[in-house]
């Protein structure tokens, strides 16, 4: 298969219909000055798609934690919508080889910019969108996020994963229910490797290993992030 947008297709298993939907989502704006034939950018779709995206999440997020509170529903979806987290997403179904760019964009390193893969992943959910109607775009966009589970403690590699595991306990069990400890030290003084595992009260939730205690406690918390939103999402929703 030697069709970039069959294969784009592939990975998304969807087939458009509309091929010209899929084309004006991967166009940056700065082509339509070096092709006066093409006469729209992907920048309409982006606003359309931005939509699309956060009513899927909403639902799926709000389905998934049936006991969490607005503001935690919302703190979840901006992390998997934020423009770095698109950005990723773009680059793992390919978009950044496939966006149409103008030769001045091309030039300075457009194709790995973060807002043009950002727009270009919310054009794209707008094209399927329009193609195929909101449960296709529900179910593509879904598939290419996967368990958000999974997603979620990703995003919080790159945030505050001791701050919110805090957050994720304390309204059951308090302020003083976690704690971490060393269980090991490796190495020498200049070059010493930590191992820490983090509590919940007696239970064991996860343990990390880092060059700093810091580094080391950031990845217990993620392991036991990890570990308590998959116990969520496996457990039934309470009684109505």
């Amino acid at each position: 298969m030697n069709d970039p947008l069959a294969q784009l297709e592939g990975r998304l298993d969807h087939e458009f219909r509309d091929r010209a939907l899929l084309a004006c989502a991967l166009t940056h704006s700065s082509l339509l000055q070096d092709r006066p034939d093409i006469i729209q950018s992907n920048e309409r779709l982006e606003f359309l798609g931005d939509a699309v995206l956060q009513l899927v999440l909403t639902e799926a997020l709000f389905a998934l934690y049936p006991e969490d509170r607005e503001g935690r529903l919302s703190r979840n979806r901006a992390a998997l919508a934020n423009g770095a987290f698109l950005a990723r997403l773009a680059r793992e179904i390919g978009l950044d080889a496939m966006l149409r760019l103008g030769a001045s964009e091309e030039s300075t390193g457009g194709r790995t910019r973060e807002s043009n893969l950002e727009d270009a992943f919310e054009a794209l959910v707008a094209a399927v969108y329009l193609d195929g109607g909101f449960e296709e775009a529900r179910r593509v966009v879904l598939r290419i996020y996967g368990p958000l589970v999974a997603r979620l403690a990703l995003g919080e590699s790159l945030e505050n994963p001791k701050g919110s595991l805090q957050e994720l306990v304390q309204p059951r069990h308090g302020n003083n229910a976690l704690r971490y400890e060393i269980v090991r030290t490796e190495g020498e003084d200049h070059a010493r490797t930590y191992e820490v595992a983090v509590f919940l009260f007696n239970r064991q939730l996860g343990t990390g290993r880092g060059t700093s205690k810091k580094s080391a406690e950031e990845a217990a918390a993620r392991e036991a992030l990890a570990l308590l939103r998959s116990e969520a999402s496996d457990s039934p929703p309470p009684p109505a």
